[in-house]
């Protein structure tokens, strides 16, 4: 045998029924926040889409915009719920009986953070486990700060976001 499961209330499949928290700040959602939540939601039932606060990141989106946005772009998929949140994820899971976060990692560069992001949550939640996807290939490269930048700069942004998104920053910025 390979590999032994000490945890005796282990049951194969068991997280799959459970619900899963994806959360950002998502200023704006991308077509790589989106491939991740479809990808989560064909795991899940149930994905609470944990939209943050982060006043720090003086987002271009209010919070209102931000949550609005990003349920406008998830109507197509069963088991999504949008709320906003602050303070530690791993709060925001427990208080939503998530028992998995999603975490999204675009290139090799973010794995160091989201790793140390994941230990750290394990040791504050043990119960909680933190699941990486990866999105497409083609959105792999794709942030929000560089979409708002292109935006801002009147570039061509319909590959990267969904279309709400791209009429709510052409609004912004014209």
């Amino acid at each position: 045998m390979l590999w032994k499961n000490t945890d005796t209330n282990f049951k194969p499949g068991e997280l799959m029924k459970q619900s899963a928290v994806c959360a950002g700040t998502f200023d704006p959602l991308t077509f790589g926040h989106l491939d991740v939540i479809e990808r989560a939601s064909r795991i899940f039932p149930r994905v609470v889409v944990g939209v943050a606060k982060s006043e720090a990141k003086s987002p271009l989106f209010s919070l209102d915009e931000r949550i609005d946005l990003v349920r406008t772009s998830t109507t197509h998929l069963l088991g999504i719920e949008v709320k906003s949140f602050s303070g530690l994820l791993v709060d925001f899971a427990e208080q939503e009986s998530a028992s998995v976060i999603v975490r999204g990692l675009r290139a090799f560069s973010d794995f160091e953070y989201e790793f140390q992001m994941a230990l750290t949550n394990r040791q504050m939640k043990p119960v909680i486990e933190t699941l990486f996807l990866m999105p497409k290939q083609d959105y792999s490269y794709v942030s929000s700060s560089n979409v708002r930048e292109i935006a801002k700069m009147g570039g061509n942004i319909d590959q990267f976001v969904p279309a709400p998104i791209l009429k709510a920053l052409h609004g912004r910025y014209s």
